[in-house]
């Protein structure tokens, strides 16, 4: 009977004790998580998204952490209406630089705020980037793109809010912007959709030169874009175009084969270097080197170059539709040429062009491979990036590509102007990736869950049972 209030001690003791050891964790954990919570969002989240959905580019980081002027991005969003993906994103600029400060605008507050920097109707979670006297608007819908997937009859979804953002702050930020003249006069055709918006968000300044007015090449241009002429230039412009280009001079051409007539013209630029453009229309009998059962839609080989190694590192695939082929002799002189796409072994060109009437190779066709994408680098640090196909950016092929033909555009555009850290920030996608496996792969993980890992469990279970009866009956 005396025993019974020595196990009560006993017992007292070790509940007290249970309890101080909980009350102290309690009190770590507690401090542990309000000194996580005082730390900056970049050391307490780690972002694990295919995508990278929630972290910034090494791009982003170079434009942020060279600002010397003040950015305010005003973010034009209603109470409680925020966009959580939007909201890290901008958290991430405004730590990345004490020159940034996010401010929030209420519409129903500040109902007439954005009026002053747009015209457009301005949805929640829409953002303005203003630095002194400059300022850029960005639409919710800029934000969130939806593009068309031929594939599949339906539409991806990209996040571009961090290219947005970045774009515009580099606009506000600099005092002269990369300055583009696109020829005219020769019946060029309209630079596609996607292409022009991406010229506009890497600010690029776009203006049109005719040389049929003009006696030189403006000073102020960064370079020349040649898009789709369906006639040729004359002697006089060709003359002014290839000693722009020999001077130091920066040339992007994207010309096919003409309906009527030939660009011998405009080729002759190229053959001053030793490129010669074949007659015809390039197509290919090889079946991994076309698409969508059509010879003359290409899809050539990529050669390695700065503008080349992105793409095939994430093995996209330039498309190249209805091409002419370039020959190149390898007597360029010093310039230095170098074939960024090449056809297949098994190529030809027709030599009927347009009035082709099979892909099957005729008399007076001419054997490939050809290139159909080439560069020129010339001493004086002239350049040349010549795409052989007038239809190349064509928005229809460029879907078909995912986008490819339009990042190669671009790499080659950035190239021409040089280095800009605000180009080439691609939108992130926020579709899901499936893991696909086959057949045999499926059945051979349904059976380890379902029979082996079950048995092995059931095994260790019963070897622990029976071994701890053992040395209980061994006491």
């Amino acid at each position: 009977m005396k025993e019974k209030p020595f196990q009560n001690r006993i017992a007292f003791r070790g509940g007290t004790y249970s309890l101080t050891v909980t009350v102290i964790v309690l009190a770590i954990l507690i401090a542990v998580n309000a000194f996580a919570s005082a730390m900056p969002a970049t050391l307490t989240q780690y972002d694990i998204s295919s995508a990278k959905l929630y972290s910034v580019t090494s791009n982003t980081k170079a434009v942020v952490n060279a600002l010397n002027k003040d950015v305010t991005v005003y973010w034009i969003v209603q109470a409680d209406m925020e966009d959580d993906i939007l909201e890290n994103l901008l958290g991430k600029y405004e730590s990345l630089s004490d020159h940034i400060e996010i401010v929030k605008k209420n519409p129903d507050i500040y109902p007439t705020f954005a009026q002053q920097y747009t015209s457009e109707t301005v949805q929640n979670n829409s953002l303005v980037v203003e630095c002194g006297e400059r300022s850029r608007f960005i639409s919710y819908s800029d934000i969130y793109v939806y593009e068309t997937n031929l594939s599949s009859y339906s539409y991806d979804v990209f996040f571009d809010g961090e290219g947005a953002v970045t774009s515009a702050i580099d606009y506000v930020v600099s005092e002269d912007l990369p300055q583009i003249y696109v020829l005219e006069g020769h019946g060029e055709a309209e630079l596609s959709a996607a292409f022009k918006e991406q010229l506009e968000k890497e600010n690029i300044e776009i203006s049109t030169l005719s040389l049929l007015t003009a006696d030189s090449i403006p000073e102020d241009a960064d370079g020349i874009l040649i898009y789709a002429p369906s006639s040729d230039i004359s002697e006089e412009e060709k003359g002014l175009l290839a000693g722009y280009v020999s001077e130091g001079g920066q040339l992007m051409v994207m010309a096919g084969p003409t309906e009527e007539g030939t660009l011998s013209g405009l080729y002759g630029i190229l053959a001053d270097y030793g490129v010669e453009a074949v007659e015809g229309i390039v197509v290919d009998t090889d079946r991994e080197y076309f698409a969508f059962q059509a010879p003359y839609v290409l899809l050539p080989d990529m050669a390695s170059s700065e503008i080349t190694d992105p793409l095939i590192q994430e093995h996209y695939y330039a498309i190249m539709p209805i091409a002419q082929g370039l020959a190149v002799k390898g007597d360029a002189g010093t310039a230095e040429v170098t074939k960024l796409l090449t056809t297949s072994e098994a190529s030809f060109s027709k030599t009927a062009g347009y009035a082709l009437s099979s892909y099957e190779k005729e008399e007076g066709d001419i054997d490939g491979p050809f290139a159909v994408a080439v560069s020129v680098e010339t001493p004086n640090g002239g350049k040349i990036m010549w795409f052989a196909s007038s239809l190349f950016l064509d928005d229809m092929y460029n879907a078909y590509s995912s986008g490819a033909n339009l990042d190669l555009a671009m790499n080659a555009m950035s190239s021409i102007i040089g280095e800009n850290e605000a180009v080439a920030i691609r939108s992130k996608s926020l579709n899901y990736s499936y893991l696909t496996i086959s057949d045999s792969v499926s059945s051979l993980l349904k059976t380890i869950m379902i029979a082996v890992f079950p048995l092995l469990y059931l095994g260790i279970g019963i070897c622990m049972t029976v071994g701890r009866r053992i040395r209980n009956e061994a006491r």
